[in-house]
């Protein structure tokens, strides 16, 4: 039996009892209407693992567990909501499960399954019992409404398979939200049936850099290696619907993200009339940023709200991501159609033209009922609409100019949240990039400034942690990168400081526990000692930084954000 005290995210209270309910072949499962897909998603989990039957029950009764939804006396969420809270009552003779909404129940099953032995996470039985859950009353809520995970899919593509994977893994952590990272200079993921060729040529590039750049005898950093092996793939709509709604049934939702007008080499590979010089190009091999940016032309501005609008009538998401990042401005600097085209549409400078690319699709996502977001980067030109939504990763300057100037964020600050980042200062650490990123440092993580007023604080209505694939190409790699710092993620972002003063100690204690259950759902987790040999990649050339030196760059690139 686990110890009450063991949960993660760490709940705003909970209340010992006596005595324990155990789960035997008798234990049935009784559940409202709200509550049916969760009723399922137990009854799923705890047949696989347990072997028991788990059936309905069609009334609470003794030997029961109880799913319903009653938003009154629950713990209140971000802006006073309830959808998310719950409250766990765990007797002798039942369990109850109550939730503000069903998002709520589901959360409420999450900690009634940690409550229970590590092997409950198996989906096979290893073991008799017995299945027991200690007597408590657990009630918590979210401290932010947007707990997020971006999943970059294009340097490194992940099979459908793989990405119900990472959801199941997310969810069992009450991060709510997957920003699918769909589109990039190294490939382009979702089908896109109006235009065709975007999959047929830029889902796939002949091969892929190994490693970081290196710096070469003229000084100049250049890939030391390739690996000479095509490399692709996309998911179709169908593909795409059966993710959104997997992951929907588990309380998670997926928020599609299209670059734009920058990253876009994939596009431009399929379409090279969308580009600046119209000049054939390929799929990018390398990693980093390619100069290759969209032309300003309306052709291409329709192009991408055509795709906009399948992209919107695939995922129901009520944000689109635009991108709006790392834009190169040397082409539009020396293409006089750019400059003409800068100078006919009153802009000052090529700056103000990304704004207006940006603003253009953004115009388009709002007119389809729909949300913008993109990077801090679209903060440059002064000129975003009040309704975009900005995801600040150079730091928090961006998060904290947003918020100033009226606009939602989502903080996502590299130097706390980058799960690409190396872990340790470890000559053995895997392909190491920039600073150390380890697992108290993502603990430590508040996606609030501390530079806001009250009413600025409000605006920031959550935070994502980033796993950017470069250096990530299998999903073993994905999890060593990912877990444990996922877990101490997810109670920055539902815990933070609203359950009292974060404690290092108490977080490390509860993680301890918490690995078996890793190990149970089959996560290669990092484990604190370093990683395993065959966890290394012994020569491929990595590119570590200071957290001074990473500092002062992003002082320098967030400078034309600053208010």
């Amino acid at each position: 039996m686990v110890d009450a005290d063991m949960l993660i995210p760490r709940p705003r209270l909970l209340t010992p009892g006596v005595g324990a309910f155990e789960i035997t072949p008798s234990t049935r499962v009784v559940a409202d209407a709200p509550s049916e897909s969760v009723r399922l998603y137990l009854q799923q989990t705890l047949r696989g693992s347990t072997g028991l039957p788990v059936r309905d029950a069609d009334a609470a009764g003794p030997d029961t567990v109880v799913l319903r939804v009653a938003p009154t006396g629950l713990p209140e969420g971000p802006a006073g909501s309830v959808a998310e809270s719950f409250r766990l009552v765990v007797s002798p003779e039942r369990v109850e499960v109550v939730g503000g909404t069903a998002a709520g129940v589901f959360y409420g099953v999450q900690a009634l399954l940690q409550l229970l032995p590590a092997d409950v996470y198996r989906r096979g039985r290893v073991g008799t019992g017995p299945w027991t859950v200690p007597a408590q009353t657990v009630e918590d809520a979210p401290a932010f409404a947007w707990r997020g995970v971006m999943l970059d899919v294009v340097r490194h593509f992940r099979t459908k398979a793989e990405v119900l994977r990472v959801i199941d893994q997310l969810a069992a952590h009450r991060i709510n939200t997957l920003h699918f990272h769909l589109t990039d200079d190294q490939g382009w993921r979702i089908e896109i049936r109006k235009y065709p060729r975007l999959t047929e040529v830029g889902s796939w590039r002949r091969e892929s850099q190994v490693g970081a750049h290196v710096t070469d005898e003229a000084g100049v950093l250049r890939p030391q290696s390739f690996d000479g092996r095509p490399h692709g793939g996309h998911y179709t709509q169908d593909d795409l619907r059966e993710i959104i709604a997997y992951a929907a049934d588990r309380f998670v939702t997926v928020v599609p993200e299209i670059e734009t007008p920058g990253h876009v080499r994939a596009a431009l590979a399929a379409y090279p009339s969308l580009g600046v010089t119209g000049q054939p190009v390929e799929v990018w091999t390398e990693w980093g940023i390619a100069d290759d940016v969209l032309n300003a032309e309306d052709s291409t501005i329709d192009f991408f709200r055509d795709v906009l609008d399948e992209v919107i009538d695939l995922f129901p998401s009520a944000y689109i991501g635009l991108g709006g990042d790392e834009c190169p401005k040397v082409q539009w600097e020396a293409d006089p159609r750019t400059q003409e085209r800068i100078r006919s549409l009153g802009l000052a400078d090529e700056e103000q033209l990304q704004a207006w690319v940006i603003g253009q699709l953004a115009a388009h996502i709002e007119s389809r009922g729909r949300r913008a977001f993109g990077w801090d980067e679209i903060l440059e030109g002064g000129t975003l609409a009040p309704s975009a939504t900005v995801v600040s990763w150079r730091g928090l300057r961006g998060a904290t100019t947003a918020a100033k100037r009226g606009h939602d964020v989502i903080s996502t600050p590299d130097d706390q949240v980058y799960l690409d980042y190396r872990q340790s200062d470890l000559p053995n650490e895997p392909i190491p990039i920039a600073i150390v990123l380890s697992v108290d440092d993502v603990f430590r993580f508040d996606p609030v400034p501390d530079d806001l007023t009250e009413a600025e604080r409000a605006h920031v209505i959550g935070g994502q942690g980033n796993m950017w694939t470069e250096h990530v190409d299998d999903v073993r790699k994905l999890d060593y990168q990912l877990f444990p710092r996922v877990v101490a993620l997810s109670e920055a972002l539902w815990s933070a400081d609203v359950t009292g003063p974060r404690d290092l100690a108490d977080f490390r204690g509860r993680l301890a526990e918490h690995l078996a259950r890793l190990e149970a759902m089959g996560i290669e987790y990092r484990h604190e000692t370093g990683p395993f040999p065959w966890q290394e990649r012994p020569g491929v050339p990595g590119r570590p930084s200071s957290r001074e030196e990473r500092s002062a760059y992003i002082d320098a690139v967030t400078a034309n954000i600053a208010d």
